[in-house]
């Protein structure tokens, strides 16, 4: 596969929240707009399990169709967008650190035509991202 096709990013913050709390924040698709800025709308189109869509609309772009192609409670859930021949995966994990530390890792995996390029644009808010989740969750774990 050409460099230009393929593109890998991890990005990753520490957080004293419980597991628990990260996963109700990651579960209600709805308020995700509330804490992160790429999303404008977004809405789910049945309960957070793998097989499940969504539609995302990043503020001033068209809106997105992904789909949860891997659920697991409390630990990680990936999502999957893919436009044309371009295949965009997104895993979103909970790694237990100690017993009160997590760190929340948001791992990207980008395959097709210009995923060098948009893999990259993807994941440019993602430590922006990162933080608001770590503090809303914080908040609500203290």
């Amino acid at each position: 596969m050409n460099d230009d096709n393929f593109w890998q990013g991890e990005y990753a913050i520490e957080t004293s929240a419980t597991a628990e709390t990260i996963w109700s924040i990651f579960r209600d698709v709805p308020g995700w707009k509330t804490w992160n800025a790429g999303i404008e709308q977004i809405d789910i189109d049945g309960p957070f399990a793998a097989g499940t869509w969504f539609t995302m609309k990043p503020p001033g772009e068209e809106a997105l169709r992904s789909q949860l192609i891997e659920v697991r409670e409390n630990a990680c859930f990936i999502d999957e967008t893919r436009v044309g021949d371009l295949v965009i995966k997104v895993a979103h994990r909970i790694d237990p650190l100690g017993p009160a530390r997590r760190r929340v890792v948001y791992a990207v995996d980008a395959r097709g035509p210009l995923a060098s390029e948009i893999g990259p644009a993807v994941a440019s808010d993602f430590p922006d991202v990162l933080a608001s989740l770590a503090e809303l969750a914080e908040t609500r774990s203290a």
